[in-house]
């Protein structure tokens, strides 16, 4: 007997299941978020959804409440019902640890209440977005009251940004990357756990499963050797080793999903 999963009991990836758009921020928001996002999951979906590490934080609204939502380093399994509706604003790298107001290392993997930052105005903001029937009109309101909050005028920390940049492109010498900011190795650890919430070799795998991701998409005949290689894994080997450490699931089912 085969003890391959069936894919039907495989979780639905964020991303990939229902109906998901992301769009810039609106020009008072850009100082401290890089894209508003929206997922509607289907109707008659049943089953669990798994939201793939990306190295971002981010403020959505879900179930009637508003969440900071910290970085993961594995898939995170949120409980939806059929038919949700999920808004979100992602941070822009280095901007979310002085809007929080906590070094991300304390919210890895979890998921805090609005309120428990804001206080007052995050339960405001919610209860304006729950007396809000339509989905679009919905969507327009949570970018409109996130503009009014003090915090969203805020900007973030130029060096964490370029380090999030650099080992987005496929840097992975800590040792030079500290080098051209003129930081020590030391120091850019201590930075990407403050700014990131992992250190930087976390950082450099979750990155790299979603470059991974990117080129699959883009790619849509390549295979896994061939996206392994060009993504800067050692083979399809590690390749399949990582994307099962970090998102839980082979990675020609990923593949499969991603690309449908």
């Amino acid at each position: 007997m085969s003890s391959r999963p069936d894919s039907d009991d495989l979780p639905g990836i964020a991303g990939a299941t229902g109906r998901y758009r992301e769009w810039s921020a609106p020009a008072p928001l850009q100082g401290c978020f890089g894209q508003l996002w929206r997922s509607d999951l289907p109707v008659g979906h049943s089953g669990e959804v798994a939201v793939l590490p990306d190295g971002c934080v981010d403020i959505l609204w879900r179930d009637g409440r508003l969440y900071a939502v910290g970085p993961d380093v594995v898939a995170a399994h949120p409980q939806l019902l059929p038919g949700a509706q999920v808004l979100g604003a992602r941070f822009q790298p280095g901007a979310a640890r002085a809007w929080l107001g906590v070094p991300l290392d304390e919210l890895v993997g979890t998921a805090v209440e609005l309120d428990a930052v804001l206080g007052p105005q995050a339960r405001q903001l919610a209860a304006r977005l729950n007396d809000v029937g339509d989905g679009d009109a919905r969507q327009r309101v949570f970018a409109q009251a996130l503009a009014r909050l003090p915090r969203s005028t805020g900007s973030r920390h130029a060096v964490a940004a370029r380090v999030f940049g650099q080992v987005r492109a496929g840097g992975h010498d800590l040792a030079a990357i500290g080098s051209g900011l003129q930081i020590s190795t030391r120091s850019l650890r201590r930075l990407c756990h403050e700014q990131f919430g992992y250190g930087p070799k976390m950082l450099e795998r979750i990155l790299r499963l979603q470059r991974f991701l990117a080129l699959a998409r883009a790619r849509p005949r390549e295979g896994l050797a061939g996206l392994a290689a060009d993504v800067g894994y050692a083979d399809q080997s590690h390749l399949s080793r990582e994307v099962r450490a970090l998102a839980g699931i082979g990675a020609a089912a990923l593949c499969a999903q991603w690309r449908s």
